[in-house]
């Protein structure tokens, strides 16, 4: 069953009176609930905008062919207001940057608990959700610290928690490794891919990695604003050596 599928989806940039940059050109892509996904292409593909329209941080250009088709668990997002997309992306959704995207004043416990904010759970139950979502990725025993005290890859692993604190159906990761080493990186593999097998949980990663696709499900290809290759399904997703969470925690206790 398909909780992502997009049709007719274009976006394009105006960079000046004159100067364009069309992103996406007519773009159809159908997600399964479940898989575990990455959208990989060269720089300026529309890899990234794609996301950003998947995740409900942009909306679909209304084209003057046919309209753009969204479509979130068979319910129809396209045409929403702004409110209702920050809405569902509070409550239904989680991101994944390459720069972590921390608050540098407030610790790591506070920075996942601004998810529990968002999706308007505070008090004792945030911080509650924020601890167990620190847990899940091995640094409940950091929640004090500030990103500077943290190492990237600590960074980034509060990232995740704060992505997975409010149990949301989807996760999306924009190059999620590209600011780490191949330990680090196989690290965030790991626990991503724990996540989509034990909680079911979709997870859309885009990135120029190929260690990254073959550790997916499928490899969706873009380039010049068009899906290239759709791929296939693997029997048997291809995992990173240390994709389990004994081997995950392994590699976090020498960060």
């Amino acid at each position: 069953m398909a909780i992502l599928e997009g049709r007719n989806l274009c976006k394009t940039y105006r960079l000046s009176r004159r100067n364009t940059v069309e992103a996406l050109k007519g773009v159809e892509i159908s997600i399964d609930q479940g898989e575990m996904v990455a959208i990989m292409g060269p720089s300026g593909s529309g890899k990234s905008t794609l996301m950003h329209i998947l995740g409900l941080l942009h909306a679909p250009d209304p084209n003057h062919g046919p309209a753009p088709e969204l479509r979130l668990a068979g319910e129809d997002v396209a045409a929403l207001s702004d409110n209702a997309r920050t809405k569902i992306r509070a409550r239904r959704m989680g991101f994944v940057f390459q720069d972590f995207n921390l608050v540098p004043t407030l610790t790591a416990l506070e920075n996942v608990q601004l998810a529990c904010d968002y999706a308007g759970i505070k008090g004792k139950q945030a911080r509650q959700a924020g601890l167990e979502a620190l847990s899940l990725v091995g640094l409940e025993d950091r929640a004090g610290h500030k990103p500077a005290e943290l190492s990237g890859g600590e960074q980034q692993r509060v990232a995740i928690a704060r992505a997975l604190v409010n149990k949301p159906e989807i996760i999306l990761a924009d190059e999620p490794t590209g600011n780490l080493d191949s330990d680090r990186s196989a690290e965030v593999l790991a626990l991503l891919r724990e996540f989509n097998r034990e909680h079911g949980q979709t997870i859309v990663l885009v990135t120029h990695d190929a260690e990254v696709g073959e550790a997916c499900d499928r490899v969706i290809r873009m380039r010049d604003g068009r899906i290239r290759d759709h791929g296939q399904p693997a029997t048997a997703a291809a995992v990173p050596v240390m994709a389990t969470a004994a081997g995950a925690m392994a590699v976090a206790a020498t960060a």
